[in-house]
């Protein structure tokens, strides 16, 4: 079992930056794939980015890359999403998320969801 807490959400002018974190509790955290996902108003839930158990591979969308980058620290159980260059459209709540298996590239295999943090970003 893991339980996810993000924090460090908030709101910010257009071209800021925020960082994220999502602790994590249990002893199997290292084990797992983290994934960060957000979903605006009115959206579909969407893939952000996502880093193996050991932290040397990450992946990202199109539309954050170069912009966003994620990192974990096992020791900590904790992921983190830096933000950087923020855009109106980055405005969504923001949930990490923990796959435990095979195939993390999609949603549907994230085990555990944290309850979201509200990222808005204004014009």
């Amino acid at each position: 079992q893991v339980q996810l807490v993000e924090s460090g959400g908030g709101l910010v002018q257009a071209g800021g930056s925020l960082r994220l974190s999502c602790a994590a509790s249990g002893r199997t955290f290292s084990n797992h794939v983290m994934g960060w996902f957000r979903q605006a108003p009115g959206k579909d839930r969407e893939f952000v980015a996502r880093i193996s158990w050991s932290g040397t591979i990450t992946y990202y969308a199109d539309f954050v890359k170069g912009r966003f980058t994620i990192s974990r620290d096992n020791a900590k159980n904790t992921v983190y999403l830096q933000m950087n260059s923020l855009k109106p459209e980055d405005t969504a709540v923001y949930y990490c998320a923990a796959c435990s298996g095979f195939g993390c590239n999609d949603i549907n295999k994230y085990d555990y969801w944290g309850q979201g943090t509200q990222v808005t970003v204004s014009s």
